[in-house]
């Protein structure tokens, strides 16, 4: 669980984890137009980072790798550290929330 929290500590990684979850199942080179401030070399890094804590999966056809968003590793810290600890709290500040809403609604 460690790699997957270190791998999600990387602006970088998490915007190719966006980009995966927008349009999944690019190549390397689609990845890299979207990343034109660094290199070719550092997107095969931070994939690299990405499939060994099982964030990204690939899936060769031909001669090209494609990328896959794998959110199983999210789920299950959102499993372990969300949903037990912060759900009920969550609950309640979304509950405060719409009410605070809704009052407002009805004052105004």
């Amino acid at each position: 669980m460690d790699d997957v929290f270190k791998a999600l500590a990387d602006p970088t990684r998490r915007q190719i984890l966006d980009s995966l979850k927008s349009e999944d199942g690019q190549t390397l080179g689609e990845l890299e137009s979207q990343f034109p401030n660094i290199t070719r070399f550092a997107v095969m890094k931070h994939l690299k980072i990405l499939e060994q804590s099982r964030l990204v999966s690939t899936h060769r056809v031909g001669r090209c790798k494609h990328h896959y968003l794998n959110a199983v590793p999210i789920q299950e810290l959102a499993d372990r550290w969300i949903s037990r600890f912060a759900a009920p709290w969550a609950k309640g500040l979304i509950d405060l929330k719409d009410g605070i809403e809704q009052k407002a609604k009805t004052s105004a």
